[in-house]
């Protein structure tokens, strides 16, 4: 399946995700990200993986050009929630160098899915761990601080 088709399958089902996740019913490390739109100021709503690595919590861009990064790197904050619990969040961009490793770890500690879906979106040309970390520049990672 090339990379369009698949993000337009995955745009989809994301309704289906936020309202399954909205009514309390998770998907692993899913979260619902909601975020002010960096032109509009509207709150948008996306499922997100928050995903445990190396003693931190970090989001990950999984799909090219992904409306979320933008608006993220825009915001002060962003609201990550699941269910009717929600909470205040800083989210932080890493540094290229520094993207490596938490890739590698994340393609190493999860199902092959994981290292495929970034071929599969074209964001990197190998599912390996070290494939996807060759990849950092062109993927971003945010790394989840709470706020009080």
């Amino acid at each position: 399946m090339d990379a369009e088709r698949y993000r337009r399958m995955v745009n989809r089902f994301n309704p289906v995700v936020v309202g399954l996740q909205r009514l309390g019913l998770g998907f692993g490390p899913m979260r619902l990200l909601t975020v002010a739109g960096r032109r509009s100021g509207q709150p948008r709503t996306f499922p997100i993986a928050v995903n445990e690595l190396s003693g931190g919590r970090y989001i990950v861009q999984a799909y090219p050009k992904a409306a979320w990064v933008a608006n993220v790197r825009a915001a002060e904050s962003v609201t990550l929630g699941s269910g009717r619990r929600a909470s205040t969040a800083r989210l932080v961009e890493v540094p290229v160098e520094q993207r490596r490793p938490l890739l590698r770890e994340l393609v190493a500690a999860g199902p092959a899915s994981v290292g495929n879906r970034f071929v599969t979106t074209g964001l990197a040309q190998d599912a390996t761990p070290d494939g996807v970390a060759a990849a950092a520049e062109r993927i971003a990672v945010f790394r989840v601080e709470s706020r009080r």
